[in-house]
Order: C-alpha cells, then structure tokens, then sequence
C-alpha cells in the first residue's frame, strides 16, 4: 500500500504516480441542495493529483465553491427539464474551458439527463454511456421494484398507492413502521417534502398521504425490514463500457440522518465477497456503465440482501471507499474515459467516513430510541478516518459550511412557517445566487486554483494551509500555457463574466 499523508485520514500523497491529469474534470450537480458534499469530494480528489477541476455551484458562497482545488466556477442552477438551457450552457462552459473535458454529475437529475440528451455534447465532453432509460429506471423508486421483480432481485413489499384507503390498506398487511419514498425524488424532492421518511403509525401514514397529494409527488410505501447494527448495507464501484466493475466497494451504515432512513452520516468500509459479487452480476445483466451507489439491507427472516435504492451516479459518502493503489470511483472514471488504465487494488478495510453538519444531528434520534449514548458516540468519532468538509489541505469549505449551519439553525423557526426544505436548500442561498443563477445563463469566475497558479507564475509564494504540500509533496500545478492563452489574463476568484 502506498504511503498515505492525512489530511483526516485521507489519502493524499504516494498514490497513482505518472498518471497523465492534463483532461480538465467538470463535476455537475442540478440539485439545489447547497450542503451536499458529494461534488465537494470529487473536487478534492482530482484536484489533489493535479486534475483541472471546474464546477457548478448556486452561487460564490457554496462551500465548495470555495475549495481551493478548483481552476474554475459556474454559477447557476439549470432546470433538467429545460434540456434546450442546460445544452446551451454546457456547451458554453466547454467553450469557457476550451478542451474536452470528464463530466461528473452528483445527482439522479444529472445522471438521467446525460443519458437521454447527453449525445449532444459528446464532442465537448467525455461521460458513461448507459442504456438511455436505465438511469430514469433505475432512480424511481417503484419502477426499481417493479425491475426487480422481473429479474428477480430480493428487494422489500412494495406499492403506489392511488387513494388514502390504498395506502391503509398496504399498512395494514405490511404494519408499522412504514417507510415512505418520493417516487422520483429528483424532481418532487425539490420542495418540502423529505425523500424518505419513517411512518411510525396511521396518523403519520395520513400526513404524509395528504402533504404528497396536495405537493402533486407520487408517493410509494414499502415494508420497513428490521434491522440491526451491521444490517445496512452501501455498494460503491464504477463500471466501464464492457459493464465490467472495478473498483468494486461494499461498507456498512452506521448511523443515518434522518436515523434508519437517511443519507450516510458515519460510514464503514468492510470487503463483504457475497454482496459485492450479487451487486456486480446484477450490473452486468442491465449492462450498466459509470458510477453507481446503492442501498441494501440484510433481512434475517430470509437471510437475504434486499435492495432498497439504486442511485445511478455518484454517491455523497463515496470517499469513504478507496483501495491500495489509492483509486475511489471517481478517479477510476476519470482513468477510464481518459484512456489509462485503472491500476489494480484491494479495497481498503476500516476506513471510517463522518459527514460532521449531520451526524450530530442524526445522532439523536438513535438516542432517543435507546441504541447511542454520548460516550458510544465519542467513541465512534475516534475511528473516522476522513470527514465530509472538514480537511487540513482545504479548510474554506469546512469554514463556510459551518457558518451556513449556524445560520440554518439560527432562523429555523422562519424555515419552518415558510418554504425551504430542512435537508436541501435554505431561503438563505437565494440571497447567494448571482444575477443570471437559476432560470438565467451560467457565470464563470475562476477558482482558487486559477488564482494560485497566477499568483505563482508572478513569482509569488503559493497559499499554502496546514500540511503544507499538495499530492507527493507538489502544489497544485499551474494552468496550461494553452489553456491560459485561451481564457486570457487570468481573474481572481471573486471576479465573475458570463459564460
């Protein structure tokens, strides 16, 4: 195993020597949630071997608008449902970079749009060709079920609902507690209603019925399958254009926000060969291509993996899961599409992942329950090897992060009489969304990349945050003659121009 500098756990240094990191990176992201950190990783991870990595982000104080291993920033926050938009800003950003470039969506939105417009932007970018209805498929919640049921994958009891009485009626049989799903989450997800919720009992069940109808959003009810300490189960890997997998990763949620039925907030890499050959050989028969995370649970009344989601991109806790050459999901596709081989590895054992704004939070709800105690949970936090945010290399976004929570909790009683979602996008990032944000074309501003690499060309010494070097002891490198002469004087990181 190459030898790893921490920056909380993460490998840094002495992984992938040689690799040729000339493609620029894009990483997209439609979903308005302004905390999600997913796009945060991907940045770090390429940016640390030297990727020029470019971004899209709601405005200049998203916090990981403010990494320092971007080169560059467009701010903005296409509809998917406008595909004549979102090609003509995309194809405008690949002008703006001026070479072809891995695209990198972080949300089912994007996942699902590349595959069904995405041949338009081929000769500017470089993404997984997945069959064109698969992604859709495979991130609704009932029409997962219903593939499922014909290829004959374990999955739990579930159902549409067309009435409140339908919807008694499957709790009935199926009893408490309920878990309830958006069906496409992607695009009903957007406003107050939580993805997936608990339904602990009828009055519950009825609340939710009532809020999904009145929102318009399909709403699905399936079986809570009972669990326990090691029964939650992620599969992480990336599949190439033969639907081959590797890297292949399998780990276990520990805790969740919101508990039992949330995103990952503390996370444990463990090499489980029965999952991960079930997954891969499921991946093969939809000739699936690209990056994927699922969700499973271990049912003991059957002894069975049951798949719970699949998630046709990138998933938020993915740098949990790196192997001995030093290779997570998003640098085996950006080997792949950029024609270098993905070196061999074994997944790495142990490794802890802690999402610091939620676990916190979702910690109490295990509390409440009677499974967590402040010192069992201190003590899980000694074995977190990296943080969403939080990293000595790159500490802005983990600053502005902070910042945004404190302002979060400080006005939720605003948030709760008007209309923002308590795990997405809060009114506040409205009031950070330049002119031209949202429904109007992209805006560029160069990232704190660009800015050091001019600063160093001037002969200035490089910023540099505790830890000191970058990746093998280098910083970052700077911007190519080529691709300077192309965007012309470079900017400063606060300066923006229409794309």
């Amino acid at each position: 195993m190459p030898e790893y500098e921490r920056a909380t756990g993460a490998p840094l240094s002495g992984a992938l020597p040689g690799i040729d990191t000339t493609t620029p990176a894009v990483v997209l992201k439609f979903d308005q949630n302004v905390m999600h950190h997913g796009g945060l990783g991907v940045i770090r991870s390429l940016g640390r071997l030297g990727v020029p990595v470019y971004g899209v982000h709601e405005g200049p104080w998203a916090p990981a608008a403010s990494s320092r291993y971007l080169q560059g920033r467009c701010f903005w926050q296409p509809s998917p449902d406008d595909a004549d938009r979102v090609l003509a800003g995309l194809a405008a950003l690949a002008g703006r970079i001026g070479q072809r470039a891995v695209l990198i969506p972080t949300d089912d939105a994007g996942a699902i749009f590349l595959a069904e417009h995405g041949d338009e932007l081929r000769s500017s970018f470089l993404f997984p060709g997945p069959p064109r209805e698969l992604p859709r498929q495979l991130a609704g919640k009932y029409s997962l079920h219903e593939l499922c049921g014909r290829l004959g994958v374990p999955c739990a009891q579930a159902a549409v609902p067309g009435s409140l009485d339908a919807a008694r009626e499957f709790a009935a049989g199926a009893g408490f507690p309920l878990v309830a799903k958006l069906t496409t989450p992607w695009r009903d997800g957007s406003g107050k209603l939580r993805s997936t919720s608990i339904l602990a009992d009828e009055a519950a069940l009825d609340a939710c019925y009532r809020a999904c109808d009145r929102g318009g959003a399909g709403l699905m009810l399936q079986e809570f399958i009972p669990g326990g300490p090691g029964q939650d189960w992620f599969f992480h890997g990336y599949c190439d254009a033969s639907a081959i997998c590797r890297p292949a990763f399998t780990g276990v949620k520990e805790r969740s926000y919101p508990a039992h039925a949330g995103l990952t907030s503390l996370g444990r890499s463990t090499p489980n060969p029965r999952l991960r050959d079930q997954v891969t050989g499921l991946l093969a028969r939809l000739s699936y291509r690209g990056i994927l995370d699922l969700d499973l649970r271990w049912d003991a009344r059957d002894e069975q993996y049951k798949l719970l989601d699949f998630n046709p991109r990138l998933g938020a806790q993915f740098r949990l899961f790196v192997d001995s050459a030093g290779v997570d999901v998003a640098i085996a596709q950006y080997l792949d599409l950029t024609g270098q081989a993905i070196p061999d590895g074994d997944q790495v054992s142990g490794r802890g992942f802690l999402v610091e704004n939620y676990d916190p939070i979702g910690a109490l709800g295990y509390w409440r329950s009677g499974e967590l105690g402040p010192r069992a949970w201190a003590a899980s936090l000694r074995t977190v090897d990296e943080t969403a945010w939080f990293a000595r290399d790159d500490l802005r976004p983990f600053g502005l992060m902070c910042l945004r929570m404190g302002l979060r909790l400080a006005t939720r009683p605003l948030q709760r009489r008007g209309a923002s979602r308590e795990d997405g996008a809060s009114r506040e990032d409205s009031a950070s969304r330049p002119a031209g944000a949202g429904g109007g074309g992209p805006r560029y501003a160069a990232g704190r990349a660009a800015g050091g690499a001019s600063r160093r060309t001037a002969g200035g010494a490089s910023r540099r945050t505790a830890g000191g070097a970058s990746p093998g002891g280098q910083h970052r490198p700077p911007t190519t003659p080529e691709l300077n002469a192309r965007q012309g004087p470079q900017r400063t990181h606060k300066e923006e121009t229409k794309v």
